[in-house]
């Protein structure tokens, strides 16, 4: 009987793998896709049958892109849309986090006057669409003389995940015994000391998760950017993916080849945000 169960939980375990396999290469299929097209021929991008694998690998796409050939009709200043999504994306995750762990904190902890009201005001307030917000943001920063503004961009995505930053931290933090708190005050702490020598360390996954939404979130922005910003100056790589199309024809290797530069920031800004998740989930322990 226990070698049956056995047996029946193993194969259990191993449909589940094959299941988690095969949603991980449908998932994944888009993104080698597209890097494969950034490798191959003009000839098999639009090729009937499909070409699945490159015949012959060529980086005439990520030359182009960086002007190696001056007769290329697309000319966009990659290196200059990447230092601008840096730029906007690490600082409004920075801000963003900052901010939401404080109101996260603080919806979590105190209750005061109008406390479920706010904080479902801050929740509906995310439930806007970028689209619908676009043309009253660019009434208001072209009223203030601040388009095509880096620390434009940056101040609305804050403002946009701050919402969802506060959510996940005020569920983070009401996971941890208010009892800790008690005992930090007991023993001479105040408020601030509490939070942030006790909540703040075991919060750190919390914090790691909610950097990653932030990032990503601002990275892969592009309806309000496209918006705000109508100079190079101000463009992010999301936007300068337009810069391939043209009236009559689209550089569509020229486009893959810059959405696969696009993933490598993300990428390791997720995996460097991935190793600190877990960590603050076993720092400290209940006072007894």
């Amino acid at each position: 009987m226990v070698v049956g169960v056995s047996r029946y939980k193993k194969l259990n375990q191993s449909l589940l793998n094959i299941l988690a396999w095969v949603i991980m290469l449908v998932m994944l299929f888009p993104a080698v896709w597209v890097v494969l097209t950034s490798f191959r021929q003009y000839s098999e991008i639009n090729a009937n049958p499909v070409v699945w694998i490159p015949r012959e690998v060529t980086l005439d796409a990520y030359v182009n892109m960086f002007g190696g050939n001056p007769e290329m009709v697309t000319q966009a200043p990659i290196p200059r849309y990447a230092l601008n999504s840096v730029i906007v994306a690490l600082f409004s995750t920075t801000f963003a986090v900052v901010l939401g762990t404080a109101a996260g904190y603080a919806f979590s902890r105190f209750k005061f006057r109008g406390h479920s009201t706010l904080f479902l005001g801050m929740m509906l307030a995310r439930a806007v669409p970028g689209i619908a917000l676009g043309l009253p943001l660019f009434v208001l920063f072209s009223s203030l003389g601040l388009l095509n503004q880096l620390s434009t961009l940056i101040i609305i995505n804050v403002a946009l995940n701050i919402p969802f930053t506060a959510w996940l931290m005020d569920g983070f933090f009401r996971t941890i015994p208010a009892d800790l708190d008690e005992s930090a005050y007991i023993d001479g702490a105040s408020h601030w000391q509490a939070f942030w020598m006790i909540n703040l360390p075991l919060a750190r996954s919390g914090m790691a998760a909610a950097a990653v939404f932030a990032f990503l979130a601002s990275w892969n922005e592009f309806q309000i950017v496209s918006v705000i910003s109508r100079s190079p100056e101000g463009k992010t790589f999301t936007v300068g993916l337009l810069g391939f199309i043209q009236t009559f024809t689209s550089d569509w290797r020229g486009m893959a080849a810059l959405s696969s530069l696009m993933m490598i920031p993300a990428l390791i800004f997720v995996a460097l945000a991935q190793r600190n998740m877990m960590r603050g989930l076993t720092f400290g322990a209940v006072k007894g």
